[in-house]
């Protein structure tokens, strides 16, 4: 049976937040299935969404809920047909999704780094005692803390444009973004150096695009198998593993890289306490196949190595 394809009078409704980055992904989007399927730009209607997360930036996220602030509102559209499919950020991403959606298209990644921005040093060792570093991210705060426990880490939220003027006005000396924004955004102005993962591993799943969709909507099921990156989906089921055995979230210092070296999977993690007073790391490698069993098996290892109240962050 033919597939049947979006056209310009009935259109493919792709969900996205509205912010310039979650714009720029939901347009990849929208290209590589123009060019998986030679459609025209109007076969593609870009649906903005707002979010709580997007109107409440004044507040940590830990103390309004956690990622699902920017996917709820999107999602509930999501079922109930307003859009077709949805575009995120997966280090946004809770690791269950609604019951009736799935989440298993994801686009090549990107730069998985973490980049420092200051309008006045090159890194974090340039940076004086008690200098002020502006940041959202607890697994960034936590980091940094336990890097460097001589500086002062303030609230910093906002999209690359805020932070920079804040960065102008001497509000911080630094802030952090992700690479992979800054290369979405082509913002190659903006004064930011890429942090290696061995001084800084990133959040789990950063860098990389997931396309969610209704389960039984078979249709766009295999439109979306046209564009799915496998060795994308390959890292993150090992990194997503992880986090869900660490009940993970916004709300929870944890990083995870999975890298691919031709048929194995090579991982590292981390996990801090929010004041950045203690660090656990792990490693192990093992087959693709067994990537997401290995995700589980390291997130054991450090909840067993975990002093007894380690966890405090999670209740």
């Amino acid at each position: 049976m033919a597939l049947n394809l979006p056209t310009p009078t009935s259109p493919l409704r792709i969900g996205t937040r509205g912010s310039p980055l979650a714009l720029a992904q939901a347009y990849e989007t929208r290209a590589r299935l123009m060019a998986a399927f030679d459609l025209p730009e109007e076969a593609f209607e870009v649906v903005v969404i707002k979010t709580t997360g997007d109107a409440i930036l004044d507040r940590p996220l830990k103390e309004i809920g956690g990622k699902g602030l920017f996917t709820r509102e999107i999602e509930d559209d999501l079922l109930s047909g307003q859009i077709d499919i949805a575009v995120h950020s997966m280090k946004d991403m809770p690791v269950e999704q609604p019951q009736g959606l799935l989440l298993d298209t994801y686009l090549p990644r990107e730069d998985v780094r973490d980049a420092f921005v200051s309008l006045k040093a090159k890194g974090i060792a340039e940076l004086a005692q008690g200098d002020t570093v502006g940041t959202s991210s607890l697994r960034r705060r936590a980091q940094i803390l336990h890097r460097r426990p001589d500086l002062n880490v303030v609230e910093f939220r906002g999209n690359v444009q805020t932070r920079l003027k804040k960065l102008d006005a001497g509000v911080a000396t630094c802030t952090f973004l992700a690479m992979a924004g800054l290369n979405r955004l082509a913002m190659d102005g903006v004064p930011a150096t890429g942090i290696e993962t061995t001084e800084m591993l990133p959040a789990v799943a950063q860098g990389a695009i997931g396309i969610e969709r209704r389960g039984d909507d078979t249709r766009v099921a295999e439109m979306l198998s046209a564009i799915h990156d496998i060795p994308t989906g390959q890292r993150l089921a090992c990194e997503r593993a992880y986090l869900a055995q660490l009940e993970g979230s916004c709300e929870t210092p944890i990083a995870g890289l999975a890298e691919l070296d031709g048929d194995t999977v090579n991982f590292r993690a981390e996990i801090l306490r929010p004041d950045g007073s203690e660090a656990l790391s792990d490693a192990e490698t093992s087959t693709i196949e067994h990537a997401a069993e290995m995700g589980r098996a390291v997130a054991d290892r450090l909840t067993a190595r975990a002093p007894k109240n380690f966890f405090d962050w999670r209740s």
